[in-house]
């Protein structure tokens, strides 16, 4: 394999999507990390523990020679065995570990003498995680920002995916941002959310200085929060408002949290799916039942059980909308129409979602 530099061009790697294996424990990995990198650990969480403690308590050399004997014999050449895979299969990559230190330096040594060259990140995840927080706060400076509003159910993630220049913090967030916005994939770490968050904002200024779309959110995203940075360029950037009649939009909230949710329930949980699923919407409706109001919150959950009753029994979802209607006109429209109100930025354009859409990708 040719020999390549080491890099500290965090840009490119993050631009360019370039594989990175990452030789941290699993338990630092856990805790953030980038998309393009895969977790190859030197040391288990347990190692790590005890090589950390026999540095505190016997320096450095005693915890590299407690290192070599834990990753010797076996486990050193099923790791190495992984590690080479990975270079073999990724030969435009680099390796790093926390601060580009011990660790990577070590198996980049034991890759060069099975003749594998495999160059490394100079400061490690540190410094690029630093790198992305630095850049994050330079993309919100210079970005110019329009928000995608409208009323639940207009359908305002399905025009951020219709727009090349958007960036889906809902996505990213892995929640869908309302009260049942929870999926059962669960969500991604908060350092993870902003690491995604800062490379996605890096590649479209990259490619033009054209706005950016993203759908107006509140300060959390299911249990990760935005920016403070970031909440404050959304506060001042102009909106265009999606409207769409309730009817069209009670047909958006059914496709998204009876129909698609209810399939990711079943793919993960199988049998038991449809009555997580069931549980998972009466356990959100309850959460709401101080704003909603108690006889309303009943009314609906009946409805709500009428509709899951009726779709068991024949497949027919069409009893879904009646709650929906109702939780739509009754606690989602009117709490939308007061934030709407306390926006600082202007309306630069009002339209269907169809005509949204077209008007953005005409200005892009």
């Amino acid at each position: 394999m040719p020999k390549r530099p080491d890099t500290e061009n965090f840009r490119a790697l993050f631009l360019g999507d370039v594989p990175m294996l990452d030789l941290r424990s699993p338990g630092e990995f856990a805790q953030g990390a980038f998309a393009s990198s895969i977790n190859l650990p030197l040391m288990t969480d347990e190692e790590r523990a005890q090589v950390g403690t026999c540095y505190k308590q016997r320096g450095q050399a005693a915890a590299l020679e407690l290192g070599h004997k834990l990753v010797s014999g076996q486990s050193r050449e099923q790791r190495m065995a992984a590690w080479q895979t990975f270079v073999q299969s990724n030969p435009e990559g680099y390796l790093y570990c926390f601060r580009g230190g011990l660790r990577s330096a070590t198996v980049q040594s034991w890759l060069a003498e099975a003749g594998l060259h495999y160059p490394r990140v100079h400061g490690g995840y540190k410094a690029m995680r630093r790198f992305l927080l630095e850049s994050l706060e330079q993309s919100l400076a210079s970005a110019e920002l329009r928000l995608i509003c409208g009323p639940t159910g207009s359908g305002k993630t399905r025009v951020i995916e219709a727009l090349s220049r958007s960036v889906d913090l809902e996505g990213r967030a892995g929640h869908r941002g309302s009260s049942f916005g929870q999926l059962p994939q669960g969500q991604p770490s908060q350092i993870n959310f902003e690491n995604a968050l800062s490379i996605d904002l890096l590649k479209q200024l990259a490619a033009s200085d054209a706005p950016i779309y993203l759908e107006d959110e509140g300060r959390m995203i299911g249990s990760v929060h935005l920016p403070q940075s970031l909440r404050d360029a959304m506060a001042a950037a102009p909106v265009v408002q999606v409207d769409e009649p309730l009817d069209a939009r009670v047909t958006v909230i059914v496709a998204d949290y009876v129909l698609d949710l209810g399939r990711r329930y079943a793919e993960l949980y199988g049998q038991d799916g449809p009555q997580r699923h069931r549980e998972k919407l009466q356990a959100d409706l309850l959460r709401i039942r101080k704003r909603l109001g108690g006889a309303r919150q009943q009314t609906i959950a009946a409805m709500m059980e009428a509709a899951f009753d009726e779709q068991w029994r024949s497949g027919e979802c069409h009893l879904h909308r009646n709650w929906v209607s109702s939780l739509l006109e009754n606690y989602y429209d009117p709490m939308y129409e007061y934030q709407l109100g306390q926006r600082e930025g202007g309306v630069l354009f009002r339209g269907s979602r169809a005509e949204v859409i077209a008007w953005a990708s005409e200005e892009l």
